[in-house]
This record gives structure tokens, sequence and C-alpha cells, in this order.
């Protein structure tokens, strides 16, 4: 049997063979590299080949002009399916779809299928999580095929067994199976944080409900839910639809659309716009499904988390890294099914808002701490020969360009588009080019805006309603807050994104941070 040691892989350290480590720091530093030679070569540049630089300006602004009128589609599309997919009564369909379409043979029934969810929290409220609960139970897949495990942690055991006592006070009769799991603390090879806490809650769960109750792994769903995760009634019955019809089930993950919508009207400008940004963004990953990864909450087959031994507890991205592990471990058999059905999470907010400045910068940078994802891949690629070759670039070249331009994108566009001007020296300020360049650039960024407005116009479509508290000249205000989308690309896109990159760059591993959740 082929040695797959290497899908445990957390960072370059836990490799004894001194090559194999060598080889895979150098892939932990790659993305570091890349980004600061690409902006030092656009300072450099600028300074002793300006006019060639400003060409490359030029053209990269309307590279990323195009890319923004082709993304608008995309996102447009996406939104599209997902209003549709939202009407679609999929209980019916479920109840129309004959069990010789199903792609598992072993079921003979929809409600044969079990529903895994587990939700890891630390230090939540128990407000979002009693609406976290409220929103499983209002779904309309039978409560009696649910399992739910609370996931807390012991060394928050204190203050969360309050919170748990109630929930399963509330809820715990509400489903199949009720379960409150306790994560220890200082476990060997871990990183205390959410893939750490859900791991331990998956295989309680499988230990104490499952194997006794003799459920075949295959007939299990296993969603992964953050605290704040509220899924819209048909969620399951969606996710369930499309488990026993595609062709591979096993060898998929189901990826719904986050909407930061549950205190959306509450959050801060800087918030808002930044929380609508990241639901486009993953939008439009849904037009994509041979490039997109798991994010965040997702379901999968419970049969493959075992296969693969759960998810890595020694990671920061466990959310995306499941997916590169059952990626390698099944040679490349391995894609996500994008669901174009939303769920709903929490905006970033906090007690004020500077300190929610601060947490959007976080949490930006542990989600740009996912580049580590690139040594793993990278360091699979070379030790697994059967992935296919193309599989294998087109992956590779995705997420690789994808981290490099989520930090030096926003800063070639907005600032050293400039550079050229002040380092080029007075040859190069003599130059019709010269004259021309901060027209054409701006000329080309003023016709980008056209990309705000229909961002502006599609976040007022997935507003919730208004809550009677606020005036409608919030509307105006929020209409109005998109103008501060280039500022957030720049400092809570870029920089974070670079700071974790460094980090990985200089061997200085971050370890898990959790999101303050606030509702005001």
């Amino acid at each position: 049997m082929e040695n797959k040691s290497y899908l445990s892989i957390g960072k370059a350290s836990d490799i004894e063979n001194k090559k194999e480590r060598r080889i895979y720091r150098f892939f932990e530093m790659l993305p570091g590299l890349l980004s600061w030679s690409v902006l030092f070569l656009a300072v450099f540049c600028s300074w002793k080949i300006p006019f060639i630089t400003s060409i490359f300006i030029i053209s990269f602004s309307l590279f990323w002009l195009l890319r923004t009128i082709y993304y608008s589609f995309h996102l447009w599309s996406g939104y599209q399916k997902m209003k549709k997919i939202e009407k679609t009564d999929w209980v019916k369909k479920l109840n129309s779809l004959s069990p010789s379409k199903y792609s598992l043979k072993t079921i003979k029934n929809w409600k044969e299928l079990y529903h895994l969810i587990v939700i890891p929290i630390y230090k939540e409220e128990l407000e979002i999580l009693k609406d976290t609960f409220s929103s499983l139970e209002k779904s309309n897949y039978p409560k009696e095929k649910m399992i739910v495990v609370l996931g807390c942690e012991e060394r928050n055991k204190e203050e969360a067994q309050k919170i748990a006592s109630e929930i399963e006070k509330e809820f715990g009769k509400k489903f199949f199976r009720f379960l409150i799991t306790w994560h220890p603390q200082n476990l060997k090879n871990e990183i205390n944080g959410k893939g750490a806490n859900e791991t331990w809650a998956a295989k309680k769960a499988k230990k104490e409900i499952i194997d006794p109750l003799k459920i075949p792994y295959e007939n299990i769903i296993f969603s992964s839910f953050d605290a704040d995760t509220c899924v819209f009634p048909q969620y399951f019955t969606r996710v369930s639809y499309c488990f026993l019809t595609v062709k591979k089930p096993l060898k998929t993950s189901y990826q719904p659309i986050p909407l930061f919508i549950n205190n959306i009207w509450q959050a801060p400008i800087v918030s808002q716009v930044f929380s609508f940004s990241s639901t486009f963004w993953h939008t439009i990953n849904q037009e994509r499904a041979n490039k997109l990864i798991t994010f965040s909450s997702h379901s999968m087959s419970f049969k493959t988390l075992i296969d693969v031994n759960f998810k890595q507890t020694n990671v920061v991205s466990d959310d995306s890294r499941i997916f590169w592990q059952c990626f390698l471990k099944f040679d490349g058999n391995y894609r996500v099914k994008p669901l174009y059905y939303p769920i709903s999470m929490d905006a970033n907010v906090s007690k004020n808002l500077f300190r929610t400045m601060i947490n959007i910068y976080k949490q930006q940078r542990r989600w740009a701490y996912g580049s580590g994802d690139i040594a793993y891949f990278l360091f699979g690629f070379l030790k697994n020969k059967k992935i296919p070759i193309r599989k294998e670039i087109s992956l590779g070249w995705e997420l690789i360009e994808g981290h490099i331009e989520w930090a030096t994108a926003s800063l070639l566009i907005f600032f050293i588009g400039w550079l050229p001007l002040l380092l080029g020296g007075p040859q190069f300020s003599q130059t019709v080019l010269s004259y021309n360049l901060p027209k054409i650039i701006s000329r080309l960024m003023t016709i980008s805006m056209i990309g705000l407005v229909f961002s502006a116009y599609l976040s007022f479509l997935l507003l919730p309603p208004k809550p009677p508290s606020f005036s409608k000249y919030k509307y105006i205000i929020w209409a109005f807050s998109w103008l501060l989308f280039p500022f957030i690309m720049v400092f809570f896109t870029s920089f974070p994104a670079l700071d974790a990159q460094t980090r990985w760059l200089l061997g200085k591993y971050m370890g898990f941070w959790t999101t303050e959740k606030v509702r005001k």
C-alpha cells in the first residue's frame, strides 16, 4: 500500500527527512517570495525602465477592468441561479427521484440519509447559538435523521458549560441525537482552533452514536458549520439531492454560498462592504466549479472524512485543507460541487469601530494564511505521481496566482501605478506617456467603478429586512459606502495577505485566531 503519511503535514518541521523538509520549507516561502518580488520589481522597474513599466501598468489596469466585467457576469449568473434554487421545492424533488437514479446503490430511500452536523464553539454568545440551532430546527429535513454535535472547548469550560446546558435544554430533544463534546486543550500535534475541536467532536459522535447504532458511514452527510452559521430552510434537502445525484458522491464536497448578513444592519460601514465583497467573491467562485475548493461551512461524505482520518488538527486553514487532503488521498479524483444555495453568517462586528477594523484585518489574515496550502499541495504533487498533470497545473496555478494577486493586485492598481511619475526621472517626466499615464489609469479606474455600482445594487437585493429602529437614510449611506471599496482592498486585503505570506516566508507560524462575534 502506498505510504501517504505526507497527508498529515502541517509545517516543514513535521518532516523528518532533511532533504524533503528543505523542499517543503521552500514551498512555504514561495508565496511570500513571489509577492514581495512582484512589488520590488514594480518599484525597481519604475525607477530603471519607467516607460516599459508604464506600459505594463496600463495593460494591467486594462486587464483588471476586463476581469471586473467578466466577474460581474459571473456574479449576476450565480445570483440568478441561487434565487432559482431557493425557490425549488427540494423535498418534492427528492420524493420524485427514483431510487434507480441514486448514485449510491446502498440507499433505497432518501430518508435513509443521516446528517451529522458539528458546530464547534469558543466564547460565542448564547444569542448567536440560539439563532444557529433555531435554523436547524426550522429546516425541512426530517429531524429524526439529524445528529447534532455541539463541540465545546475545555479551556473555556466554566463559561461554555452554562451556554451548552441552555442549548441542550431548548434544542436537545428536537433532533435524532444531540451530543455535547469537550475538546481537551494542549493535545500533542494540535493547534487550538476550529479544526481540532471539530475533529474531536466528529470522532466522539462516531464512537458514542454512529458505531453503537451501526449507521453505515456511506449514509451520513457530514456538515462543518461555524458557530454563527444559520442554514436556510432547504439546505439539507438540497445537499441530499446533490449527494444522491452526483456521479461520485463520496468523492465530492458540497459548498453553499455564505451570506454575511446575520447582523449586517448593526455592522459598521467598513464591515458591511467587506462582508458583501466576501459574499460576492464566493458567489463568483460557484461559477468556476472546476477550481472551487471548500471554505468555512460546507458538507461532505462522513465515510470520506473517515477515509482521510478526519480533518488535520495541526493547521489553521482546516476548511480548505480538508479539500487538499481528499484531493491527494484519492489521487486527484475529488472535487467540490457548488450548491448555489445560501447559508447566512455574521458580519465581522466588535464592540467599537476601531476594534472591528482590527478584527477584520485579523480575520482576513487568517484566511490569507491559507497560502500554506500551496506548500502542502506542491509537496503532495511531488509525492503522488498518480494525479493527472493537467489537474496539477490547473489547480496549482489557480491557487498560487490567486494568493499572489490577493497580496499585490490592489497595491499595483492604486499605489504603484503612479511610481513611474515619481521615480522615472526628468527624462521620463518630459514624455507624452508620462503626461497621459495618470489620465489613462484614472479613466480605466472610473470605468471600473461600474462594477461598484453593480455591487451596491446587488447588495440591496441581498439585504435582510431593515429593523424598524433604523432610518430610511441608512439606504443612502449604504449606497455611498461602496466608495470605500478601494480603501478596503488595500488595507483589508493586500496588507493582511502580505502579512500572512511573510509569516510563512520567515517561519513565524500563526496559531488559530477565533473571530470575535458580537451582536449589538
